[in-house]
């Protein structure tokens, strides 16, 4: 028997000054929810309102996903074997890619249930377009070590990995580290090397720029407790 059930994956802008980068038909699919699974409530609860001005937030049961827990996921699983339809909301971007979400969105898959993903701006990518490396192959490795020797030894890995594989390779960093991972960056890696740096993508003060090691250590930036994507690339 087929349930009735769906998972949506709905996007979040990644500034409230670009909400016209969420797609209008993201309130018809919350309008088909019953529930919510949300990274922050807080954070969901404040962009529903500005996507979506008549929701009545409390209609809706709420359920965190900022860390997955077993009772958490039981509950999930209970709410689809009601047949309720669930919207999955991560705090920026898009559930599931380097967000919350994908181990619920595992366990409606072995439920048979139907998932819908749905379009919404994602940082990761967002970049990737804006840099002008290689978009058919790339990989992103998430966060680098804190500690600075391994952190060294990873970015010397991952640049030599980018000339061997040709692709691009993306990670991202706590924001109140981006200034020093930059200097490690700069530090370690080879002046012909390329680098984007994609800073406050989709807002007002967005900033992507491709320059070369030995440009970059031309300049002075300042990435402080700003979103950063960083993309490399040895193949260029």
């Amino acid at each position: 028997m087929t349930s009735k059930s769906t998972v949506y994956l709905i996007p979040s802008f990644l500034s409230e000054d670009s909400i016209e980068t969420i797609p209008v038909y993201i309130v018809d699919a919350i309008k088909n929810c019953q529930v919510i699974f949300a990274e922050n409530e807080r954070t969901a609860r404040r962009f529903l309102k500005i996507i979506f001005k008549e929701i009545i937030i409390d209609n809706y049961e709420w359920f965190s996903i900022h860390k997955i827990e077993a009772e958490q996921l039981a509950v999930f699983k209970q709410k689809l074997s009601e047949e309720k339809s669930i919207a999955i909301i991560s705090e920026a971007g898009c559930p599931g890619i380097a967000d919350p979400g994908q181990i619920l969105v595992h366990a409606a898959q072995r439920m048979n249930i139907t998932v819908k993903p749905l379009v919404g701006p994602n940082s990761i990518l967002l970049a990737l377009m804006g840099s002008g490396m290689n978009g058919q192959q790339f990989q992103f490795n998430g966060y680098l070590p804190i500690d600075a020797h391994p952190r060294a030894l990873r970015l010397k890995q991952l640049e030599e990995e980018s000339a061997v594989k040709k692709c691009t390779q993306i990670f991202i960093e706590t924001p109140y580290r981006n200034n020093q991972l930059l200097e490690t960056i700069l530090k370690t890696c080879k002046p012909s090397t390329q680098l984007c740096i994609a800073a406050e993508l989709t807002s007002k003060n967005e900033f992507i720029k491709t320059k070369s090691i030995a440009e970059w250590k031309k300049e002075s930036i300042d990435l402080h407790k700003k979103p950063v994507i960083f993309c490399l690339n040895q193949d260029l």
